[in-house]
């Protein structure tokens, strides 16, 4: 077993969710967000010790959302509106900051480690911030500005009927070559729409 970091990150899309419900999940079509510089990802979970005959007995936890921050390049105007559920004006080209529609995204990228293993994902349902935004004189260095974009994912109210549960997120190891990952940013790949590769 070697010993590797992670090093590599590329294709940042999202998609809108349309439906999350007992009776289905389904998401609209799969769109670029920007280039993506650095990702990481925190849950959110809690846990406490029950006390019975004077001793530790059981603990007890529960899983809470998970908080994704991406670096990414300036986003485009009409994405920013489309994920921030801002309205966008295509005839005039502006954006309107003020009030949001609350929106739910799937969001999708590739990771890769030191030794070039990939890994698929796609996080399944969140939403994102209004990013912040710093614009700095231009002078004769080099400096740049991008963005810091946070997805606050949770999961799904569907349960997906391979494994009888709701999901998060799916993450598969491209290298083991048992999935096939020919169409996974075509749309929002699913524990029930993954097949796997044939003959594998």
């Amino acid at each position: 077993m070697s010993t590797v970091e992670y090093r590599g990150i590329r294709g940042f899309v999202g998609a809108e969710v349309m439906q999350d419900d007992a009776e289905g999940y389904v998401t609209g079509e799969v769109f670029r967000i920007a280039g993506i510089a650095e990702l990481s990802k925190t849950r959110s979970s809690d846990s406490e010790t029950k006390y019975y005959d004077n001793v530790a007995a059981i603990v007890t936890s529960s899983e809470g959302s998970d908080e994704v921050t991406c670096s990414v390049s300036a986003i485009e105007l009409p994405v920013l509106a489309r994920i921030t559920g801002q309205k966008y004006d295509e005839e005039l080209g502006i954006l309107i900051e003020g009030k949001r529609a609350n929106k739910y995204f799937a969001i999708g990228y590739i990771t890769e480690d030191t030794d070039g293993n990939e890994v698929y994902v796609w996080r399944y349902k969140g939403t994102f911030n209004i990013p912040d935004v710093t614009h700095v004189t231009k002078n004769d260095g080099t400096d740049s500005n991008g963005q810091e974009l946070t997805f606050t994912g949770i999961s799904t109210t569907y349960a997906f009927a391979k494994y009888g549960e709701p999901a998060m997120a799916l993450n598969v190891e491209v290298a083991k070559g048992l999935a096939d990952v020919s169409t996974f940013f075509d749309q929002v790949t699913t524990p029930d729409t993954l097949k796997a590769v044939a003959g594998a």
